[in-house]
């Protein structure tokens, strides 16, 4: 697919989104107990439970969760700048660590919650206000009864890396 197929097509799935989702907020325990994870998820996309606020402060928004995978969409903008003219790391990290962690959450059944024990990103090249549209694509390595292992990558509309991350999560009941 070209360029400018591939931006159009991210752009048109964000547009699509976008409306369905509801406000930013938090789920109540009893929320995430009695669905799975990919249920939980894809209750988000229907506009069902609220989108986390963190993807509001720094507008990303949720695009695809299936077993296993979870992506983020976002556009870095000068809002998100450092000092020194570029995206802050931050912003990589935090779409890493929400794609990777989400990716896990696909894979739990009800009733059981995650929580991130590391988180270790790799930056190979700057986000700026230039980039476009980058999606966060986390896809799980191994999920067990106590621990999880997701690996993360950041990429444009061309397939440029930007970063990559893998995560450990520790897997509990809620």
């Amino acid at each position: 697919m070209e360029t400018h197929e591939k931006l159009k097509q991210w752009q048109d799935e964000e547009a699509a989104i976008r409306p369905v989702l509801s406000a930013p907020g938090v789920a109540t325990r009893e929320q995430l107990r009695e669905r799975s994870g990919l249920e939980f998820l894809n209750d988000i996309f229907q506009g069902k439970l609220p989108v986390a606020p963190i993807g509001a402060l720094m507008d990303f928004i949720p695009v695809r969760a299936d077993a296993g995978v979870m992506i983020f969409q976002g556009t870095p903008g000068p809002q998100h700048y450092n000092p020194i003219g570029m995206v802050h790391g931050g912003y990589a990290a935090t779409l890493l660590d929400s794609c990777v962690g989400c990716a896990i959450h696909t894979m739990l059944p009800a009733g059981k919650g995650y929580s991130t024990l590391e988180l270790k990103v790799n930056y190979i090249r700057a986000l700026t206000d230039k980039t476009g549209p980058i999606r966060a694509e986390g896809r799980v390595i191994s999920v067990g009864s106590q621990v999880a292992v997701a690996e993360g990558r950041i990429t444009d509309v061309n397939g440029k890396l930007y970063a990559h991350a893998t995560t450990t999560c520790l897997v509990f009941p809620i």
